[in-house]
């Protein structure tokens, strides 16, 4: 099971599995509040934001990495944005290059730059996010800068219990 980014916990949540909260004590601290791990998603408020995100990793991959790749769902209410995909990619993308999102056979164009991806739009946002809830697994793949085609592929179960709480974990701050 993918475990989640260690920058992106917080062991004050009584909450916390025990798994994760052993995944915090090499790491540093950040000072967010766990909504509940789900499967390989979690959930997690930043209330000096405020924001509220449901966030995995990839799957474990033995290829090169430039980065270590998650999958995040994040909603900013003072900004009036919900759920805004960012997934941070695996390798440093190719100029130009596509970044294709595959969701249970519907595939989506992103865009992005660097090592991230994002949608194109707020519309994008709601399909990928509405296509997260229903399927098992998605893949995002593109090619990087040599040249190399590579996916980076994230589990879906516990996503929508994830993004359900990230949801009304942000219902309140303004």
């Amino acid at each position: 099971m993918p475990r989640l980014p260690a920058s992106f916990l917080s062991a004050s949540s009584p909450r916390l599995p025990l798994f994760a909260a052993a995944l915090l004590a090499a790491s540093p601290l950040a000072a967010k509040d766990s909504l509940g791990v789900f499967d390989s998603w979690g959930a997690f408020r930043d209330p000096s934001v405020p924001r509220c995100y449901a966030i995995a990793e990839a799957r474990p991959s033995t290829l090169r990495r430039d980065y270590e790749p998650y999958a995040s769902v994040g909603t900013w209410p003072k900004r009036q944005i919900r759920n805004q995909l960012h997934i941070r990619l695996s390798r440093k993308l190719a100029s130009g290059t596509a970044i294709v999102l595959n969701i249970g056979g519907t595939r989506f164009t992103l865009t992005g730059g660097g090592g991230d991806a994002w949608a194109q739009d707020r519309r994008m946002d709601a399909a990928i996010v509405a296509a997260m809830r229903a399927a098992g697994s998605m893949t995002v793949s593109a090619r990087d800068d040599r040249g190399e085609r590579f996916a980076n592929t994230f589990d879906l179960t516990g996503a929508a219990t994830a993004l359900d709480a990230a949801t009304v974990g942000c219902a309140r701050l303004r």
